[in-house]
Order: structure tokens, then sequence, then C-alpha cells
């Protein structure tokens, strides 16, 4: 029996990659930063950073997304939603810098919002959004290329959700359709019905299908799904000219996880509790929550909630934890909130914001230099800003 010699294998780069060793440029833009970025177990970050927007004054304005880690929270000069953001942002033409702690998309917006005069900064390129990655360009006018050769184009009206790349918004706009947010997604619907037979909804499926079934009283066969991975959209021309709604086949990474068995386990774990879930999570989650809403509203039924109440609630755990901590003391209501899965889940995405990347943008920033600046095409820009003031002037 002879014993097995171990073979000197060199492991190829895309094993780095996978174990974490190597990055690659063009997928992970942003996750390294020229210059000097302090470690996150700097103990003077806290400092540098005060000290920075300190030196760039009434020139910058941090908006911080709801989603973000609590480092990073603590330097933004206002809080909220995507949308929320970017009009903020707007409405502070002042600001020589805007910089973000979000995602992409919201930068973009931010962009498409703000003056030529401002600049929009990402503190990390690579905070992306996985929902917003799932429908292209490209893959969106081949959609509607299969919607002209089923005859129904003419008919169809986009409606784009707020977390869309620039590219989606532009198509929405180009093709007499709106932009909507979790908040307002039944009136943007309401309006593509009084302009349209149909409606094209990208690229969160779950949005969709809750706001036509659960709002606007459609049946669950009125939907039918478009894959943007098959042939067709793995639909028949017949299928789309029965459908109501054209769902895009897209989702939420983090509300997706939720699951009706999540819905069923804490209620037995927490006899009374009040199961407040987001609308990008399953239709079946939806329909066995007692309330459903946008992070704002969350917030703001949180805040009105009873003394002593439960909660559990099924969003972004970053989110979460905030809520549940400031809620806590006797002052506050001793309001119990947990998150609604066992499994934690933070946003990935997100969470690459971190104080070390907003730092190194601060302080870029105070030394004369832009970095990460998010910039939209102008024709792109004219497009989506249409789109967007069709929700504006939603009635």
């Amino acid at each position: 029996m002879t014993t097995a010699q171990p073979l000197d294998v060199q492991p190829s780069p895309l094993a780095l990659l996978l174990l974490g060793r190597e990055a690659d440029p063009r997928s992970e833009r942003g996750v390294e930063c020229p210059g000097d970025l302090p470690a996150p177990s700097d103990p003077d970050l806290v400092e540098r950073a005060r000290a920075a927007k300190a030196r760039l004054g009434d020139k910058v304005f941090v908006l911080g997304h709801h989603y973000q880690r609590d480092e990073v929270i603590e330097f933004a000069d206002v809080t909220g939603d995507s949308f929320k953001l970017a009009r903020d942002a707007a409405a502070r033409p002042g600001a020589e810098y805007i910089v973000f702690c979000g995602v992409h998309f919201m930068a973009e917006s931010a962009d498409i919002l703000t003056g030529d005069d401002q600049q929009v900064v990402l503190p990390d390129l690579a905070a992306g959004c996985s929902m917003a990655d799932m429908a292209t360009a490209e893959q969106v006018a081949e959609c509607w290329d299969v919607l002209t050769d089923a005859g129904v184009a003419g008919t169809t009206v986009p409606v784009s959700y707020m977390n869309s790349s620039a590219d989606i918004k532009a198509f929405t706009g180009k093709h007499g359709g709106t932009i909507c947010t979790s908040s307002n997604a039944e009136r943007a619907l309401k309006w593509a019905f009084a302009q349209g037979e149909k409606v094209l909804f990208l690229p969160d499926q779950h949005l969709g299908r809750n706001t036509a079934v659960r709002d606007l009283g459609l049946s669950l066969d009125d939907c039918v799904l478009y894959n943007p991975h098959k042939p067709g959209g793995g639909l028949t021309a017949d299928e789309l000219r029965a459908a109501k709604v054209i769902l895009w086949r897209g989702h939420c990474s983090v509300h997706g996880r939720f699951s009706l068995e999540s819905v069923r386990d804490v209620r037995e774990r927490i006899p009374g509790v009040n199961v407040l879930v987001h609308p990008e999570c399953r239709h079946e989650v939806v329909a066995a929550a007692d309330l459903v809403g946008s992070t704002e509203y969350i917030i703001k039924t949180l805040e009105a909630a009873p003394a002593g109440s439960k909660w559990a609630i099924g969003t972004e755990l970053n989110l979460v934890r905030r809520l549940a901590n400031r809620f806590a003391d006797e002052a506050a209501g001793n309001k119990e909130i947990v998150f609604l899965d066992k499994t934690v889940c933070f946003c990935s995405t997100m969470n690459r914001i971190d104080l070390p990347h907003l730092v190194w943008a601060l302080e870029s920033l105070a030394d004369g230099k832009v970095v990460n600046r998010i910039e939209v095409d102008p024709e792109v820009a004219a497009f989506s800003k249409l789109a967007l003031e069709r929700m504006l002037a939603l009635p």
C-alpha cells in the first residue's frame, strides 16, 4: 500500500479571490481606497471624522440611510430612506459636496436631483444593491421588444421602484412611466392604470405583487413574472396579453429571507407580538403580518406604539437594532422590539460604507481631492428626472 503524496498545486487567481485573499478590481471597485485608509480598529477614527467634517463646514452635507451602521449614522446630517435623502440633498444647494452613506443607486438619484455645481460622493463604490443589479438596461430593452412583439407595449406603462439604476429610471421616463417608493407604490400603480391597461413593474417583484393584490385588489392570477434569463421572459404572448401586471423577476436579498415560518415562529415565542414588515417581503409574509409599510412607516408606527407593546420587525437588522435600543428603556415606553427572523441578516452592500471609508472620503474632500464621485450621464439624468417628476406630481 502506498501513501499518497501531497500535490504541490498553486491556487488559481479565482480560488484566491473566493478565499478573500485577492481582489478583482473590475468587480470590487472601491473596496481598496488609494491613500491613507485607517484600519477599522483605529481608535482615532471617530476623532478624525469629526475633525475632517469640521474642516469642511457647510461645504459638506452627509446623508445616512436608515440601514447604515451606527458608527456611520453618527456623522449624518440627516437620516431617511433613499428618496427622502435625495430630496434633502436637493434642498441644500449651498453644499458643495454631498456624501451619500447608502448604496450606488441612491447616490445616482442624488446626483440627478442636485445642482450641476454640487458633487455627490459615495464613500465605497462597491456599495451596490443586489435588487437594482437584477435589471440591466439591455435586459429591460429586450423585455420591451418582447412586449412589442406580443402587441401590448403600446398599452403598458412602466413603473420602476426607486431601488433601481439611473438607466432603468431613464427607460421608465422615456416610455411614459413613473418612479415609486414603498410609500407611494399604490398611488403610482393607480396612476399607471389610468394611463394604460397594463403595468410593467421593475425591479422588485414582491413590492409590485403586494401592491397590486393587497392594495389594488387584483388577484395573483392578474400578475405574471417576467424572467430576463429565459427566452421571452418565460412567458407566452397570450400570458402577456392576459396579465394586468408584469412583474420583473427581482427581489431584495434581505427582505426576501423572511418566510411564513418566521412569522409563525415569532408568534409562538412571543405571545401578543405585533408583526410589522416591509412590502419588499414575500407575499405570504405580508399576508400573515399585522402591519405592512415602508421604512418611514415602520419608524413612525413604533414611535406611536403603546408602552409595553411587543413588535417583530421584518426589515434590515441595523435599523431594527437601533429601534430596539431606542425604545428599550422606561422613558421610551419599554417596547420590546425583535428581528423577525432568528437568522441575523444585515444588508451586506449597505455595510460596505463603514467608518474607515467615510473618514477617507471626508479627509480627501477636506484636502481638496474629490474621490468616488457619482456622475450620471446627462441624457440618462434628463429622462430619469422626468420619471421622478411624474412621481412628485402623483395625485
